[in-house]
């Protein structure tokens, strides 16, 4: 899979790329992360990208010439036309369904906006949708496009070591994840789970998913409304919910 990052700080990725799992998807070929300086593509000589708003304001306003005209050399690129998304506080939120949904296109546009937002305009003339990691305000888009771009590569085969990681981790089947534990077996008078050393995998694997029920239904239980839950996990919630008092 192709990502195409569009930036005025293309250096902000550097070593984000060097250094993370996916540094080691991209010299597998496992996928390709290109980016973008939206400055090339400035009309004058300084290459000014920004511009202050009509109408007043404080700040500064991406101005359209430069992001379209990237956008447009970047479909150019390649035959087939790429999903274009403006990483924006005012778009849907991001989750494990998105990156599900991402990580089966052949090619992604990451358009990282800065300073005010971008002239509204860019909206109809270069994106197809506008995509928010949360309600809260970055300085930019780089961060949420690490974010988009980390959380969907994974999904790629042959990108975790592992493809049953991909399966067994929080939000992959809209429960959070059952807990973890490693050595030693006793760490300041709290024991590993007498289950997990017991070498019975169908009990280890009930165990788990009871937890992860519980977990949810404890933290996040606007989850437990879309889960994919069996009918024995139905069951399993309505105990949990009979003993605790919470409801989902």
């Amino acid at each position: 899979m192709i990502f195409e990052i569009l930036t005025l700080f293309p250096e902000m990725f550097d070593s984000y790329l060097d250094t993370s799992i996916l540094g080691r998807a991209i010299t597998a070929g496992r996928i390709q992360v290109r980016r973008h300086n939206i400055r090339d593509y400035a009309a004058d000589k300084h290459r000014t990208t920004d511009d202050t708003p009509y109408g007043g304001g404080s700040g500064m306003v991406m101005k359209p010439e430069p992001l379209v005209r990237c956008v447009e050399a970047v479909q150019r690129k390649e035959a087939s036309r790429a999903r274009v998304v403006l990483l924006s506080p005012q778009g849907r939120l991001f989750d494990q369904r998105t990156a599900g949904e991402f990580s089966r296109l052949p090619r992604l546009i990451l358009v990282c906006g800065k300073y005010e937002g971008v002239d509204d305009r860019v909206r109809s003339l270069g994106v197809d949708e506008e995509l928010s990691i949360g309600d809260y305000i970055l300085t930019g888009g780089e961060l949420a496009a690490m974010v988009v771009l980390e959380a969907t590569a994974r999904l790629l085969p042959g990108v975790l070591g592992s493809e049953e990681s991909t399966r067994e981790e929080s939000f992959s089947r809209g429960l959070l994840e059952y807990p973890h534990y490693t050595r030693p077996r006793e760490f300041m008078g709290y024991e590993v789970p007498e289950v997990l050393l017991s070498g019975n995998h169908s009990e280890i694997a009930a165990w788990r998913r009871k937890q992860a029920i519980e977990r949810t239904l404890a933290r996040r239980p606007d989850l437990l409304r879309s889960a994919n839950l069996t009918e024995e996990d139905r069951k399993c919630l309505e105990e949990l919910e009979r003993e605790t008092g919470r409801r989902a």
